[in-house]
């Protein structure tokens, strides 16, 4: 028998940031036991001034840099910590917005299993990501903004693999257990509009599967995940069976530059809401 929606609990009241709170997105050692970064540095400091900018509007949080432009995000994680859930919520990103949901995050935010909402090119909606437990990248797909004849962003498209910013390679999609293709991610996403993504969370070292638009898009078991960089013990270690849920608001890079997050984008979410398992 599928759930009904009152077993679920909101997590968001659509008026305040109740149960919720900022941080910043400070740099953080790529796997558990590799080098950390030096607080000391620049880099680490000017990454700590800010936590994002994080309103309600029209019944939604908001995630933008703070401030805009300046190329420094952060997180918006949950009061709460979850162990086995599903977490359902809708997402309207700009272009191009590099953003994803964490699920079981320390409370650095930084640490995490994320679900990716990488809305921008070369990114990818629907795989998963090691933040700062491996950096392993579980995706099958790149994309691309189609653009009009003067130059604005009208709809996604798959990446052309020769102006790839981040190459699409056989080790990725090798990661996951299941894996939709582009062009069945393309038929159910709506660009410009509210999508719903449904992720569930299942296991002490987790499953993770994720639904967009009722689509299957991913599924990985990080417990038998094959990566170099990933340790599921160490991680298990770290992050423990349960963690925040955090949204991110992604900074900028020299590689990537205003590509990565634009001056003025944002991304949106609403109807965020759990069930445990």
């Amino acid at each position: 028998m599928a759930p009904t929606e009152d077993s679920y609990v909101s997590l968001f009241d659509g008026k305040t940031l109740a149960g919720w709170h900022a941080v910043p997105r400070l740099p953080v050692a790529r796997a558990p036991g590799a080098p950390e970064p030096d607080p000391a540095s620049e880099a680490y400091l000017r990454a700590s001034r800010t936590s994002g900018s994080w309103t309600v509007e029209e019944g939604a949080i908001i995630g933008r840099q703070n401030p805009p432009g300046s190329g420094y995000g952060g997180y918006l994680l949950s009061d709460g910590v979850y162990g086995d859930i599903e977490l359902i919520f809708e997402a309207r990103p700009d272009w191009p917005a590099d953003t994803g949901i964490l699920v079981r995050a320390s409370k650095l935010g930084s640490q995490g299993y994320q679900i990716l909402l990488d809305h921008r090119k070369s990114g990818n909606i629907g795989g998963v990501y090691g933040n700062g437990i491996g950096g392993f990248h579980g995706i099958a797909f790149t994309l691309d903004a189609v653009m009009d004849g003067d130059g604005r962003p009208t709809g996604l498209r798959l990446e052309d693999p020769a102006s790839s910013l981040e190459p699409m390679t056989p080790d990725k999609p090798a990661l996951l257990d299941y894996a939709a293709t582009g062009e069945q991610f393309l038929s159910v996403w709506k660009w410009d509009d509210w999508n719903e993504f449904r992720i569930r969370v299942e296991g002490e070292i987790p499953r993770i599967t994720v639904l967009i638009n009722g689509r299957k898009i991913s599924e990985v078991d990080t417990a038998a995940m094959g990566h170099p960089a990933y340790d599921a013990e160490a991680v298990r270690e770290l992050l423990g069976d349960k963690g925040h849920i955090a949204f991110e608001v992604h900074d900028n890079d020299p590689g990537m530059g205003e590509a990565r997050w634009g001056p003025n984008a944002a991304c949106r979410w609403r109807r965020i809401r759990v069930r445990e398992l």
